[in-house]
């Protein structure tokens, strides 16, 4: 399998060729310095304001141990063009190799990230299921499934990311259980018979007949044991997703099953969730999230041996990343210990913050319901 493992990563062979080429000669001619690089975004995907900053804990576990110092802004965190993520300073060198993999964990988990959090913005209290690590290369299948829980995604469908994240995957059934048992109503009551009650019973209704009819008999037959319904409709045969959710919840509320709840998947996004999030109670996301437009990260030196530099169309020097926790104001300033006020008269700190000091993580790992609560505490600042 075309895969690089973890030990490959961390041996800084997952690099661009002309890395090893430029530390080649680096080393012939004596010329490697102590430098500070920053990770920005000179432009955002698809005309968004803001993105997620999700990838940062493989990162450190990356530079951990080396003779370096980095600071970064909270992982979760909501961040805007030319605001600087991360910031690592030591000689060249030490990092040069790792600049192609820190550049992919970032722009890739922030890019999940990102899309997950706009769609579960719209979706607001409503559950929103990450389904698309089929969409995917199996091997970053955990990385995918984090990066969606943090950016708002309420659970994902992978058994190894539950595994690695200690929470339990969500998912019931296929549209191949119903076919190998022949009708709906047959796989509902397998279902309700075989699996363990903690398993919410909501099934899939679309697979061979009309979803009005297929859901009242299901209904019907489970009572109060059915949670929900699952509509999967390929796009070929949707028609208007609206009109079947409202002639639905219409026919289940007349015959007293208002308490059934209504699922939609496949190809939702941002729109197509917008447009039924007052009728629909819940959302499985897949190819949107998963295969989201990247963040396009770029890494620069900004500072040689202390003094600032940098390439054109670049910002030189070391820079803090000022951020009002009671308005959400931000601003970027060169470096600085200081606190400064915002426009509102509160206080500014800076959230480039130490991570790792002369190698060794100043703290633990977040865990990843904080991480994702920050996510959703700061996207209600932004539209």
């Amino acid at each position: 399998m075309y895969i690089a493992s973890e030990n490959i990563i961390k041996s800084g062979k997952v690099t661009d060729v002309y890395f090893e080429r430029a530390l080649e000669v680096i080393e012939n001619k004596g010329i490697d310095k102590n430098v500070k690089a920053e990770v920005v975004v000179k432009g955002l995907p698809d005309e968004y304001s803001w993105a997620v900053f999700c990838g940062l804990e493989e990162v450190l576990e990356l530079l951990e141990n080396r003779p370096l110092n980095v600071r970064a802004i909270p992982e979760g965190s909501i961040f805007g063009e030319n605001d600087p993520v991360l910031e690592i300073e030591g000689k060249y060198s030490e990092f040069a190799v790792f600049e192609t993999a820190i550049l992919g964990f970032l722009s890739q988990e922030s890019g999940v990230a990102t899309k997950a959090a706009r769609i579960k913005k719209i979706a607001g209290t409503k559950p929103v299921l990450s389904f698309g690590a089929r969409r995917m290369h199996p091997a970053i299948a955990p990385a995918i499934e984090r990066a969606a829980y943090i950016g708002g995604c309420d659970g994902f469908s992978t058994v190894v990311a539950g595994e690695m994240m200690n929470i339990k995957p969500s998912g019931t059934m296929p549209h191949s259980l119903i076919l190998l048992a022949g009708d709906t109503l047959k796989a509902a009551v397998s279902f309700d018979e075989t699996v363990e009650s903690a398993v919410p019973r909501i099934v899939l209704i679309d697979t061979f007949s009309d979803e009005k009819f297929e859901s009242l008999r299901v209904a019907e037959a489970l009572g109060k044991r059915l949670n929900g319904i699952r509509l999967d409709t390929p796009s070929s045969r949707r028609g208007n997703m609206r009109k079947i959710l409202e002639e639905l919840r219409w026919e289940l509320d007349m015959r007293g099953f208002s308490y059934v709840q209504l699922f939609v998947s496949g190809g939702l996004n941002e729109d197509s969730v917008r447009e039924i999030v007052d009728i629909a109670d819940g959302f499985g996301v897949g190819t949107s999230v998963s295969s989201a437009t990247t963040i396009d990260f770029s890494m620069d030196i900004v500072e040689i041996d202390s003094k600032p530099i940098a390439k054109k169309g670049k910002n030189s020097g070391s820079k803090s990343f000022m951020r009002c926790k009671k308005c959400f104001e931000s601003r970027i300033v060169p470096f600085t210990t200081s606190e400064m006020d915002c426009t509102n008269g509160h206080t500014m700190e800076d959230i480039l913050e130490y991570v790792i000091k002369n190698g060794k993580m100043l703290n633990g790992k977040t865990a990843v319901e904080d991480i994702r609560n920050r996510c959703l505490k700061e996207i209600r600042y932004v539209d």
